[in-house]
């Protein structure tokens, strides 16, 4: 722990130059801020995969439905699969989202 000065005007003066110091770090701060998010908005938007898997609640979550990494009726359960494990899935009988179709983007009808 430091140890203050015990008089009020050199209390008051390094109260002064600390804050000039904060101010200081806090601009530091915004300008460190203002590059990092300028450098992310110019990297490339990660792309989406191209199968999704959605699984469904519950003990094991097993899959419930599958759909094309475009389709707009995917939730927060879904997860990136292979145009294989897409083609395994429908045949073990999970069924195809009927918005996207992905057994009919895969040349597969039910």
């Amino acid at each position: 722990m430091s140890v203050l000065p015990p008089d009020l005007p050199r209390l008051r003066t390094l109260v002064t130059y600390l804050r000039g110091e904060l101010g200081r770090a806090e601009q530091a701060l915004a300008t460190a801020e203002e590059r990092e998010a300028l450098a992310a908005s110019r990297r490339p938007p990660k792309e989406p995969p191209a199968w999704l898997v959605e699984r469904g609640i519950g003990s094991g979550r097993p899959p419930a439905r599958v759909h094309t990494g475009d389709c707009w009726d995917t939730g927060n359960r879904c997860a990136p699969a292979t145009a294989e494990q897409i083609r395994r899935l429908l045949t073990e009988g999970v069924p195809a989202c009927t918005y996207c179709r992905p057994d009919t983007a895969l040349g597969m009808l039910e």
